[in-house]
């Protein structure tokens, strides 16, 4: 068995598609094709179904992955073992974030990430709402609750608040609500509820039984844009209002709480730059653990 053609048999389960894993692994797509033949004459089964649309792991291939990710993980350990510089600490590390932890919070902090390992690539995604962490969408994901499907490794980073904010120009000019019953008089900004990719997410009614939105924002950050506008009251992660100046927090008695987790795939326990990444995450979360209430 041929370790390249292991590696492309990887690269064509987590894509789903021959093209778009050439494309990764820098191949032309007869190439993969060629690999993958010659891989599943050596085993002597089918690993894929392959249609127009792209392709379907049979079961002895949904059998062979966890091996075939094992192998990875023993070959990139070997590299670093023998290699003068740490190769598992070149290439790239996708981390996979909603937009309020991921742009407010960690994006202006991954410069000393990026000074520590100047060899690694770092790509910060938005987290939709179908992501797969086995089909390596992402290395690291950042969730809003606790995975309980898949061959996943799952640390909780930091629970976090959300509380109820106007721009103070807002305030100044339509009054401040003294109680929930208030809300009413206030056009509210909230989220697209079909749109939310997690049942945590629809905290609007844990905060007002009778909360309305009036505007419908399915970004966090955008909705924190409008509230700075003064397009009326929205609920906002606290430790990105904190920023900003321009907010007032409003019915500050009212507070929802959330947990952010740090999650990653079984096979890379043994992949140095995703756990490298994976620490640091971590470390900044603990340094400013106060920031999120």
């Amino acid at each position: 068995m041929n370790w390249d053609d292991v590696r492309v048999f990887l690269a064509v389960a987590r894509a789903g598609q021959i093209l778009s894993a050439s494309r990764r692994l820098g191949l032309n797509h007869a190439t993969v094709g060629r690999r993958l033949d010659a891989l599943e004459g050596a085993l002597g089964v089918r690993l894929f179904e392959r249609r127009p649309g792209g392709c379907t792991l049979t079961g002895e291939g949904a059998a062979f992955l966890p091996a075939a990710e094992r192998m990875e993980a023993e070959a990139q350990s070997a590299r670093a073992l023998v290699a003068e510089t740490d190769l598992s600490l070149l290439g790239t590390v996708r981390i996979g974030a909603p937009d309020g932890f991921g742009t407010a919070f960690l994006a202006p902090r991954l410069k000393g990430l990026m000074e520590r390992h100047p060899a690694l690539v770092l790509q910060l995604v938005p987290v939709p709402r179908a992501f797969s962490l086995s089909r390596r969408e992402a290395d690291i994901a950042i969730t809003v609750e606790r995975p309980d499907q898949g061959r996943l490794v799952a640390r909780k980073l930091v629970s976090y608040s959300l509380r109820a904010y106007a721009a103070k120009a807002y305030l100044a000019r339509a009054g401040r609500p003294q109680r929930l019953e208030d809300l009413a008089d206030h056009p509210l900004i909230g989220y697209v509820d079909d749109l939310l990719y997690s049942p945590s997410l629809q905290y609007a009614g844990e905060f007002s039984p009778g909360w309305q939105s009036r505007l419908e924002i399915s970004s966090a950050l955008g909705q924190m844009e409008a509230v700075a506008a003064g397009l009326g009251i929205g609920i906002l992660h606290a430790f990105a209002a904190a920023d900003r100046p321009d907010l007032e927090q409003v019915l500050p008695e009212r507070e929802i709480r959330r947990e952010y987790w740090l999650v990653y795939h079984e096979s890379a326990r043994g992949q140095a730059r995703v756990q490298a990444v994976a620490r640091y995450i971590a470390e900044l979360v603990d340094e400013e653990r106060a920031r999120f209430g």
